[in-house]
């Protein structure tokens, strides 16, 4: 029985691409203006962070944007980096220039799937900020109404811990049976099952994720059947 599903967003909902090319690419144009106008305020903590981690106290403004460029483009899952990519998509997504992109099976399937009763979740190295930003400002019309919660790095954990899954289970206030994680990678499938979970891979065509056993893989939301 499944009573809750939790959502990957890279290669799952959405085209790699999308996050990589539209998300990280717009935060790399605008990391140094947005450091520099927000000193003083949000990016405060953002410099600070930044500097501790890279292990330079004396970093500048444009030493701290090279930094974190350096990371979004080796995609390192650093906190700082999270955050000011929060805040600067958050400007992207309501000025425009920015949108959710989703395959196409599925918006209809988080509809279906909202309206049969159960709980969907996401869980996504994206910042809760951008994950929510994602969906209220998809492509094609808001589905922020179908999510019930969102989990990210800091709120969760790693992604291929199964600790992580232990606490989104807490979170969601379910047995780990009746939760159903649907995710692209393999590593992430294996930490889901560990914690008790119920698994099942997305391989959508042209992903650079591959299909490994032993895990049940579908291509589309369309193939999912599910009892409730």
């Amino acid at each position: 029985m499944t009573r809750a599903i939790v959502l990957d967003i890279e290669g799952t909902t959405s085209p790699t691409d999308a996050v990589r090319t539209d998300l990280y690419g717009y935060t790399s144009a605008h990391l140094p203006a947005w450091l520099a106008e927000n000193t003083g305020g949000a990016a405060d903590s953002v410099l600070a962070a930044t500097r501790e981690l890279a292990g330079e106290p004396d970093a500048g403004p444009d030493r701290i944007a090279e930094i974190l460029r350096g990371w979004l483009e080796s995609d390192v899952k650093a906190e700082p980096l999270k955050a000011a990519q929060g805040a600067i998509c958050a400007q992207g997504f309501r000025a425009g220039a920015l949108h959710g992109r989703f395959f196409d099976d599925v918006a209809p399937a988080l509809a279906t799937w909202h309206q049969a009763g159960f709980g969907l979740y996401v869980y996504s190295s994206g910042s809760e900020r951008n994950q929510r930003d994602w969906f209220t400002f998809a492509e094609h019309g808001d589905l922020s109404g179908l999510i019930t919660e969102h989990f990210d790095l800091v709120t969760a954990g790693p992604k291929r811990e199964a600790a992580s899954y232990d606490l989104i289970a807490d979170r969601i206030g379910l047995p780990a049976a009746q939760i159903l994680f649907l995710s692209d990678h393999p590593d992430e499938l294996d930490a889901a099952v560990a914690a008790g979970w119920r698994a099942v891979g997305v391989h959508r065509p042209g992903e650079p994720q591959s299909p490994r056993p032993p895990h049940r893989w579908i291509s589309s939301f369309a193939q999912l059947e599910l009892e409730r």
